[in-house]
C-alpha cells in the first residue's frame, strides 16, 4: 500500500480499496478454505461460505456510514437491512435465517429519528422473511460519530455446492443486469449537497433475493454480485478478477434512468461508477440469458433487466467497454469517487 494513512479513497470500493484489504486484511485472516466447497475471506467474495456435513452456511456483514441518514428513497435502516441481505442473495442465499444489528449512535440524536430508522429495517426484513435475531446498542458522545451507525451481519443456509461464487464465470457467459444502475450513488449526493433537479432523483435501494431466485428457477445462474461501492464498473472488473477472464460490455445496453444520467451529466461523474443499492449482476449461461432477463423483467425491480456484456478469453481480468463508435477498458475507480454512500 502506498499510503501511509488511510484515506476516505480507501473506503469508497475503489482499486485503493482492494490494496487496503489486500495489505492489511487478507494476509492475516485469508487463508483459502480447506473444503472445496468453501469460500473464505481471501476470495474477497460478497460473503464467506462454510460447509457443513449436511448443507453449508453463508455469513456476511457490513457497516453503514452513509451521509445523509435520510435520503429520497430510503435512510441508512432500510440501507442496512437490504445490504446484507443483498448480499447473501448474491452468493446464492435467497432465504436467510435472521440478521444481527449493531447500532451506534450519537449522543443529542433525536429519539424519533432512531425509531423511523429502526422501522425502515423492519419493514425490509418482514417484506424477506429474514428477522432480526440479536444485536447490540451503544451511546457515544456528540461528534463521535456521524448520528448513527449500523452494522448488520446475514446467516442463512444452502445446499452444499449451491452458492454462487465470483469466479464462476466461463467464456461465452453473458452478463445480465436487473435494472438501471447508478441511481442510488447519484440520488445520494443531490441531497447531500441540496441540488435539485428538474426530475426527481431516488435511490434504488431495495431487496434483491427475490430477484435472484427467479433467476435460478429458469436459467442456470453462473455467478453474482452487487454492485454498491464504486458501482457497476467495480462490480464487473471483480467478476473478470474473479474468473481470470474477460469481459466485454456493450455501454449502450447499461440501463441508466434519464434522471440519473442527466443529473450525473451536470455533477460530473460516471453514473457506470457509483452505487446501486438495489440491483444484480449476474453471470448466465448463454442459453437461458434471454429466458433469465425475461423472468427478472416479471418481478419487481426488474422490469428494466438487460443482458449487458459477455465473457471471453481474451484480455483475462479485464472489462473491455464496447461504446457502439469504439472500445476502450472500463476500469476501476481508483481514487475517491463518492464517500459514505452505503
Amino acid at each position: 500500500m502506498t499510503d501511509r494513512t488511510v484515506t476516505l479513497a480507501h473506503g469508497a470500493g475503489t482499486e485503493r480499496t482492494r490494496e487496503l484489504l489486500a495489505d492489511l486484511v487478507v494476509d492475516r485472516f485469508g487463508d483459502a478454505p480447506a473444503d472445496p466447497a468453501g469460500v473464505g475471506l481471501a476470495a474477497l467474495d460478497d460473503g464467506a461460505v462454510l460447509p457443513t456435513d449436511d448443507g453449508a452456511v453463508v455469513i456476511t456483514t457490513d457497516s453503514h456510514v452513509v451521509d445523509p441518514p435520510s435520503f429520497p428513497g430510503g435512510d441508512v435502516g432500510r440501507l442496512a437491512a437490504c445490504g446484507t441481505i443483498n448480499d447473501l442473495a448474491a452468493m446464492g442465499a435467497t432465504d436467510p435465517l435472521g440478521l444481527s444489528s449493531a447500532v451506534v449512535v450519537e449522543a443529542g440524536t433525536p429519539v424519533d429519528r432512531v425509531d423511523a430508522y429502526l422501522d425502515s429495517m423492519a419493514a425490509v426484513c418482514d417484506r424477506v422473511g429474514c428477522p432480526v435475531r440479536t444485536g447490540d446498542t451503544k451511546v457515544v458522545r456528540d461528534g463521535e460519530v456521524d448520528e448513527v451507525v449500523v452494522t448488520t451481519t446475514g446467516v442463512a443456509r444452502i445446499e452444499r455446492g449451491a452458492h454462487l461464487p465470483a469466479a464462476g464465470l466461463s467464456p461465452g457467459d453473458r452478463l445480465v443486469v436487473s435494472g438501471p444502475v447508478g441511481d442510488h450513488g447519484v440520488a445520494l449526493l443531490a441531497a447531500r449537497e441540496d441540488f435539485e433537479f428538474a426530475s426527481p432523483l431516488t435511490s434504488d435501494v431495495a431487496p434483491v433475493a427475490h430477484l435472484v431466485a427467479a433467476a435460478r428457477e429458469v436459467g442456470r445462474v453462473t455467478a453474482a454480485t452487487d454492485p454498491t461501492r464504486g458501482g457497476f464498473a467495480t462490480a464487473v472488473n471483480e467478476l473478470a478478477d474473479a474468473a481470470d477472464l474477460g469481459l466485454v460490455v456493450e455501454e449502450r445496453a447499461v440501463p441508466v434512468a434519464d434522471a440519473t444520467a442527466g443529473a450525473a451529466e451536470v455533477l460530473g461523474i460516471d453514473p457506470l461508477t457509483v452505487a446501486c443499492e438495489g440491483r444484480i449482476v449476474l453471470g448466465v449461461a448463454p442459453e437461458d440469458a434471454e429466458r433469465v432477463r425475461d423472468r427478472l423483467r416479471d418481478e419487481p425491480g426488474g422490469a428494466d433487466a438487460r443482458i449487458v456484456g459477455r465473457a471471453v478469453a481474451d484480455h483475462p481480468g479485464e472489462v473491455v467497454l464496447d461504446t457502439g463508435v469504439g472500445e476502450r477498458y472500463l476500469p476501476v475507480p481508483t481514487g475517491e469517487t463518492l464517500p459514505r454512500i452505503c
